[in-house]
């Protein structure tokens, strides 16, 4: 097996064009709208963070399946903004029964609408996330729009998501706390190049190549009392052993490794989550996020995700 960096280019994904290696914001391919997933927690669709074609060595649920798409609560303040019937109504499905209310209704009809390979995960928070597997058919297709948002009275609880209205990367751009800064000064605008276009369709191209030399490839990741189990290796190391600043080192064969990547050498925030060698590495700005100034890592062959912050 292979690791691989994920490198967020400055350029966009059009509709109708090949889709490279995918894009991170934007819309995901080939789902209808009912099938889009709604955040159990409020309804309202959750946000597209990436859709990725996988290496081949990394497509484990079946050579059928070779991308996937990565959906999550909306860039939020530290936890979700919850209506207690619609979350009642999602923990329930489908063994609470259909609801005989209407406006309850519709999100029992989303759910069982569900694409055939959704996966749902939820944080420590109770923030949503989910996961749909994509065949090759469904990846090379037309991107969907979001679900439409009618009026209704549990729903309404909770304010609509701002990517909704203005898209992901603009969304998690924010405005007015940049403040006097030069907009070339700032971060997120080196990372893709540009302010983003204020469009639900706004994306940025994603392109993975093998690492040069990894040999956590095919590795579950651990921390080193635990790494006997698996022969993982952490990209650091003292000298001499000797825990101390200054004598903290990285191994040659770990330097040039990206942030965003597909499995091999983890680099987390905080501790190494229990995960599986397939899983992806990804910061806050590869589809946008709040992860307190951290990174996350999301396990696709046994459907886990967690994040740490910074």
């Amino acid at each position: 097996m292979n690791a691989y960096d994920i490198e967020l280019l400055k350029t966009s994904v059009s509709d109708g064009e090949a889709h490279g290696h995918g894009w991170c914001f934007g819309l995901p391919p080939g789902i209808r709208p009912e099938q889009w997933p709604l955040d159990p927690n409020n309804g309202y669709p959750l946000s597209h963070g990436f859709t990725i074609l996988l290496p081949e060595d990394y497509r484990v649920h079946g050579p059928e399946f070779v991308a996937l798409s990565f959906f999550a609560t909306a860039h939020n303040d530290g936890g979700p903004e919850t209506v207690e019937e619609i979350a009642t109504l999602f923990q329930s499905f489908p063994n609470g029964g259909e609801p005989i209310d209407p406006d309850l209704r519709i999100f029992w009809d989303a759910e069982s609408n569900r694409h055939p390979q959704l996966h749902r995960m939820v944080d420590i928070l109770g923030c949503a996330y989910a996961v749909i597997l994509l065949t090759q058919h469904e990846f090379d297709g037309p991107f969907c729009m979001p679900p439409a948002v009618e009026k209704n009275p549990y729903r309404d609880q909770v304010a609509p998501p701002d990517w909704l209205t203005i898209g992901a990367a603009a969304s998690f751009w924010g405005g007015e706390e940049w403040g006097n800064l030069a907009v070339e000064e700032i971060f997120y605008f080196k990372v893709f190049g540009q302010a983003p276009e204020k469009s639900v369709k706004y994306n940025r191209a994603l392109e993975w190549r093998p690492r040069a030399t990894d040999p956590n490839a095919g590795i579950a990741p651990r921390e080193d009392y635990a790494a006997d189990a698996t022969g993982y290796q952490s990209y650091y190391y003292f000298l001499n052993d000797e825990i101390e600043t200054e004598n903290y080192r990285e191994h040659e064969w770990a330097k040039g490794h990206q942030s965003n990547h597909i499995g091999g050498t983890m680099r987390p925030a905080q501790g190494i989550p229990d995960i599986s060698p397939f899983y992806i590495e990804f910061e806050e700005y590869l589809g946008g996020y709040n992860f307190g100034g951290g990174n996350a890592w999301l396990d696709f062959k046994e459907m886990r995700f967690d994040w740490a912050c910074g």
